[in-house]
């Protein structure tokens, strides 16, 4: 039997062209999230959990508690650049897109379609072999819950936040109850997201089985026909073949990632997914015990 190569990054499976699946704005917008997210995260569960043995330790790793706040809003900070930035670019789509409506309806948007609850109950009746899977567009509804769930999250973590950092402007025109409020949606929806992000999210992205070991299609941007087709077979639909290949359309070919950026983006991933299933080990140390 000849020997079968598995790449290291999913996206790099079966044969090309290479297509570009996600572009820099895309990539860019992606790390900031995960730099923002971490350090949110590591820095703000030591006060939710304040009784753990491990929070004394993480927040003098942090340099104590008014420097570990300092961090913590500089986080923030980068958090509402990224949104910027992402809004920015949704602006300048519609203004320049040939078709603007295509942000908002149709097999490019991110928006929620009739499909996508198709598409959730088959995808269930063939977890059970009661039906085939899905096919899906460019975006899955996967994808889709990814993303509303992180403009959720922006909205009422972010909005929370804010009232926390600034009291004082706020109760110029909020009641005090809202102060309140706000500690409780703040509190809860980070942990909501935490958990979602490093299971569910990493499951689903980086340790299912056609998957593994790593997806890495976010960092480079880059994904072989082959694999585009089976992601996102409905996608590929209108491509034309020849001799037996795909062929992508013309302004959507790249050359294949450089080893260099594989192994960065390996190396940058498993670091994020360490120190993600770490916090989730943390939680649960305490919840457990």
């Amino acid at each position: 039997m000849a020997e079968r190569r598995i790449p290291l990054d999913a996206a790099q499976r079966g044969s090309g062209p290479y297509v570009m699946r996600f572009g820099g704005v895309h990539r860019w917008t992606h790390f900031l999230a995960i730099i923002s997210f971490y350090t949110l995260a590591l820095t703000g569960i030591p006060l939710r959990f304040g009784c753990a043995p491990w929070s004394a330790e993480l927040i003098h790793f942090f340099g104590g508690v008014e420097r570990a706040g300092l961090i913590h809003r500089g986080a923030a900070i980068v958090t509402f650049l990224y949104v910027f930035l992402h809004v920015g670019y949704l602006m300048v789509r519609a203004v320049r897109g040939t078709r603007p409506r295509d942000l908002i309806w149709g097999p490019e948007s991110l928006v929620p379609q009739p499909k996508d609850a198709v598409d959730f109950f088959r995808m269930w009746r063939w977890f059970f072999g009661k039906g085939p899977r899905p096919r899906f567009n460019r975006f899955s509804y996967l994808e889709k819950l990814d993303y509303w769930g992180e403009v959720w999250g922006f909205m009422v973590i972010g909005g929370s936040g804010l009232l926390l950092w600034f009291p004082v402007f706020f109760a110029k025109f909020l009641p005090g109850w809202a102060y309140n409020a706000a500690t409780v949606f703040h509190d809860y929806e980070s942990m909501i997201a935490i958990v979602f992000l490093f299971t569910i999210h990493f499951f689903n992205v980086h340790l299912r089985p056609d998957k593994f070991p790593l997806d890495a299609v976010m960092f480079t941007g880059k994904a072989t026909a082959d694999y585009i087709e089976e992601e996102h077979p409905l996608q590929t639909e209108t491509w034309p073949r020849k001799d037996g290949k795909l062929v992508p359309p013309a302004a959507d070919v790249t050359h294949a990632p450089s080893r260099g950026i594989t192994i960065f983006a390996a190396i940058f991933g498993y670091l994020a997914l360490g120190v993600g299933l770490g916090i989730i080990g943390m939680i649960l140390w305490v919840l457990m015990c």
